[in-house]
């Protein structure tokens, strides 16, 4: 109850906020956005995974480890010298062990780096700077044990904090975007046979300054309606099968999850409040949601308790109707339990994503109608991560 209570205290703040923020200026960044950026890096990283990390008695014939890696960053500008960063750093593709005491399997070790920083910058030129950064990083590394035997432990979970450190050089070609090349780095940790991690990557980054007077009133005054509000009564049923879960999060570029743990059924409410949008394309909403699922296996219910972002993006607009896709990530949520359709999926926290399209009709937009798939998981932060696969639900919705 206790958990409840303060889900609701945070939703009723952020609904509080979001109701000053787009009462009459949803043509400009919401006041917690303004003066926030984000960057997104692509390269090369190298952690050199060995015999070191197999427990006794095991050998192995090969290790892969694939060098392309992402870092995604989240920050907020103090002023022009000084900011303050949340980082998320993985491979593409995970470290395979590969024929472990002659067993033919491939054995994946999945491991990722979030990252707490602060980053000082130094300008030189008219659009050149220096910068480094320095901070905590929480290394997540999931091992693997002998099929069907969990206690028998091949390569061992890990959880800890460390320290991360980085630099680079960054060309603004204006106020609001930039080119960057930058590295980052955390030392080996010897209690529990973790390598060090170094990490070459090429990005960019996005700079949420105030945006001007005329384009804020062009977005306020534009002819295209974009709801305050929206509630929605939202079917989940895997009678259709995972089949488009599947495709986005399994082909040859993955733009969604899956998950070990399936969900048969399910009824959910949903809220959203739109904070912010363009003249014509992009929405920037918030929401809150409460979702009963029951298992596809093991027949289990659960439950989940959500606060989350949602991008817009309205490619069509016609006198009858809108149509939308949309997609929302990382919506921090409170899952009743830690093991789901026989799978270990981690502790009560977690997060929400979802992406699907939908419609607003009628000459005012007040129905909706929507289609999505969703997924629960807690991004690799802790070792127990199996996911939660959402198949296609359905949503009719209210806007005012």
């Amino acid at each position: 109850m206790k958990k409840l209570l303060l889900f609701f205290l945070v939703f009723i703040v952020l609904f509080q906020h979001s109701k000053l923020t787009a009462q009459d200026n949803r043509g400009q960044y919401p006041t917690l956005l303004r003066n926030g950026f984000f960057e997104v890096n692509i390269g090369y990283i190298n952690y050199p995974f060995s015999v070191k990390q197999l427990e006794p008695g095991y050998t192995v014939e090969s290790i892969q480890v694939p060098h392309t890696a992402v870092r995604i960053n989240l920050g907020y500008n103090f002023n022009e010298y000084f900011s303050f960063i949340l980082g998320y750093m993985r491979p593409i593709l995970w470290v395979r062990y590969k024929n472990v005491n002659g067993d033919g399997r491939n054995h994946p070790v999945f491991m990722n780096v979030g990252s707490t920083t602060l980053k000082g910058e130094l300008p030189f030129g008219e659009k050149f700077s220096i910068y480094g950064e320095g901070g905590m990083g929480l290394i997540t590394r999931s091992g693997f044990h002998v099929s069907n035997e969990p206690d028998q432990i091949i390569v061992k979970d890990a959880t800890f904090a460390t320290v991360l450190m980085g630099a680079g050089i960054k060309y603004k070609p204006n106020a609001r975007w930039g080119i960057m090349l930058n590295t980052a780095y955390t030392p080996p940790h010897s209690k529990t046979d973790q390598p060090r991690t170094t990490f070459f990557s090429a990005g960019f980054s996005f700079a949420m300054k105030p945006l001007p007077v005329e384009k804020v009133e062009a977005s306020e005054n534009s002819k295209y309606i974009f709801p305050h509000n929206m509630i929605q009564l939202c079917y989940t049923t895997n009678a259709f099968g995972y089949g488009v879960n599947n495709f986005v999060s399994e082909g040859k570029i993955p733009i969604f999850w899956g998950g070990k743990a399936e969900v048969r059924s399910g009824i959910s409410v949903h809220y959203q409040r739109n904070v912010f949008h363009t003249r014509k394309t992009f929405a920037l909403d918030w929401g809150a949601s409460f979702s009963y699922y029951k298992t596809e296996n093991t027949e289990e219910n659960f439950w989940a308790l959500s606060l989350f972002p949602v991008f817009r993006f309205t490619v069509l607009h016609l006198s009858p109707f809108d149509l939308y896709f949309n997609y929302s990530l990382a919506g921090p949520t409170f899952i009743s339990d830690i093991d789901i359709d026989g799978e270990e999926t981690g502790p009560k926290f977690t997060f929400q994503d979802f992406m699907g399209m939908g419609f607003f009709f009628g000459k005012t937009r007040k129905i909706n109608a929507e289609i999505r798939i969703a997924h629960y998981s807690n991004g690799n932060l802790f070792p127990q991560n199996a996911g939660v696969k959402i198949p296609l639900t359905f949503n009719m919705g209210y806007t005012f």
